[in-house]
C-alpha cells in the first residue's frame, strides 16, 4: 500500500482534480441553462433543448479531460465504476484502484463545494439542486435498469474501442458522444450518472441521500456486465490497457500491452 502511495500519488491526485473538473462544469451550466434567474434559462423555454446544450458542455467537458495532461496520464477514468471494471479485467493494481476509487470521491466533493463557495444561492435552487442525479417519474426500478444499460454501452464501447488500434485513439470521442447523448435523452429516466462519485459529490452538498443506492450500484453492475460479454467474446487478453487514451509518452501505472507504453 505504502509503495503504490509513493509511487503513483501524482496520478491519485489528477484523478481527483478530472472528476472535480468535470463537477465544477456541471455545476456552472447547471446553473447556466436550469437557474430561474439565468438569461440562458429565461430566453431558452424548451428542456430538450437545454438539456442538448447539457449534454454537448459535459461531452465536451469529458472529451477535454480524457485529452488533457492529466487524463492521458491517469487514464481518464474519473469514475469509481471504470476503475472497479479495469481492476475486475486485470489491468489495475489493488491498491491502485482502491486509491483512484477514494481519490475520485474526494475530487467529487471538492468539485461540488468550490462551485458552491461562488455559485452561492444559485446552486441550492431548487431548479439547480446541486446537479443531483434523481430518478424520474418512472421511478427508481426504472432508474435503477436505466443506468445499468447506459453504464453497459458505454463500458462496452470504450472497450470495443480502445482495443483497437485503428480506433484507440478516438475513445474519448466515442465516450463523449454517449455523454452527449444521454444527458439529452436519459437524463429525465434516472439523472444520468453512470459514476458512484459523481452522485456522491452532489448529494453530499446537497445533504440529499434520496435514491442513491441506485448510483452506487447500477453503474458499477452496468460496466462489470460489459465486461464480462467483452472477456467471453474475445478473451482478457485482449485488454490492452486500463487508459482511455493510450498514444501519449506519459507514464503509465497499469499493467499495460501498449508497444508505446512507459512505465
Amino acid at each position: 500500500m505504502l509503495n503504490a502511495l509513493r509511487q503513483h500519488w501524482p496520478e491519485y491526485l489528477m484523478e481527483a482534480a478530472e472528476l472535480a473538473i468535470f463537477m465544477i462544469s456541471a455545476c456552472s451550466f447547471g446553473v447556466l441553462l436550469e437557474y430561474a434567474g439565468s438569461p440562458v434559462r429565461q430566453a431558452i423555454g424548451d428542456p430538450f433543448l437545454r438539456r442538448v446544450l447539457m449534454g454537448l458542455a459535459m461531452g465536451l467537458t469529458a472529451v477535454s479531460i480524457v485529452y488533457s495532461p492529466l487524463g492521458k496520464r491517469s487514464g481518464a477514468h474519473f469514475n469509481p465504476s471504470v476503475t472497479l471494471t479495469f481492476w475486475r479485467l486485470g489491468k489495475i493494481e489493488r491498491w491502485d484502484a482502491l486509491f483512484y476509487i477514494l481519490a475520485q470521491f474526494i475530487g467529487g466533493i471538492l468539485g461540488v463545494s468550490l462551485s458552491s463557495l461562488v455559485l452561492k444561492t444559485t446552486l441550492s435552487a431548487p431548479t439547480v439542486n446541486y446537479v443531483a442525479t434523481l430518478p424520474g417519474n418512472f421511478g427508481v426500478g426504472v432508474a435503477f435498469l436505466a443506468e445499468i444499460g447506459i453504464s453497459f454501452l458505454l463500458m462496452i464501447v470504450v472497450l470495443n474501442v480502445s482495443n483497437r488500434m485503428n480506433l484507440a485513439r478516438y475513445t474519448g470521442l466515442f465516450a463523449g458522444s454517449l455523454v452527449v447523448t444521454y444527458i439529452s435523452l436519459e437524463a429525465p429516466i434516472s439523472g444520468m450518472s453512470m459514476n458512484p462519485a459523481r452522485s456522491f459529490g452532489s448529494a453530499f452538498s446537497a445533504q440529499s441521500w434520496n435514491a442513491l443506492w441506485i448510483y452506487f450500484t447500477a453503474p458499477p453492475l452496468g460496466m462489470l456486465l460489459a465486461a464480462e460479454l467483452y472477456t467471453r467474446l474475445k478473451g482478457v487478453g485482449n485488454v490492452l490497457c486500463a487508459k482511455l487514451h493510450h498514444h501519449n509518452k506519459e507514464r503509465c501505472i497499469f499493467k499495460c500491452n501498449f508497444s508505446n507504453c512507459s512505465q
